[in-house]
């Protein structure tokens, strides 16, 4: 899933799973210390990125990918790009993540908005074709 020779790979912190059931949306929230890399293990996962970063040179870019077993990749998630992921199909999605740092009880490196903010251009609706 990952090694510790590809571009990829800053440090290891620790590693975890992480269960989405269908009809569920983890979104959206974003680090401003740590980058995530997610590997999506079983099911697949409609994982979703946006940009809102100030100086960004994509700012305001959204980039949906598919992870899962149709799609076998490493998605590594910069600091500061909210991001958010659903199951897609019938069945559960897990996704690993090995996260750069550890998970402070303390003072969490997360920053939430709802599913459904504005202020994000993306709409989490099944799509229909």
């Amino acid at each position: 899933m990952l090694r510790n020779d590809w571009p990829e790979f800053e440090r290891f912190a620790q590693a975890y799973v992480t269960a989405c059931y269908p009809g569920v949306i983890k979104a959206w929230h974003y680090h401003k210390k740590q980058c995530d890399h997610f590997v999506c293990v079983s099911g697949m996962a409609r994982t979703v990125l946006c940009d809102l970063r100030d100086h960004s040179t994509t700012r305001g870019t959204v980039n949906v990918f598919h992870l899962g077993y149709l799609n076998p990749v490493l998605l590594k998630i910069p600091p500061l790009v909210y991001h958010g992921f659903a199951a897609e199909g019938s069945g559960t999605a897990l996704i690993v993540n090995f996260p750069t740092e550890l998970y402070d009880y303390d003072q969490p490196d997360e920053y939430r908005l709802p599913y459904n903010d504005p202020a994000i251009p993306y709409s989490w609706e099944a799509v229909h074709r």
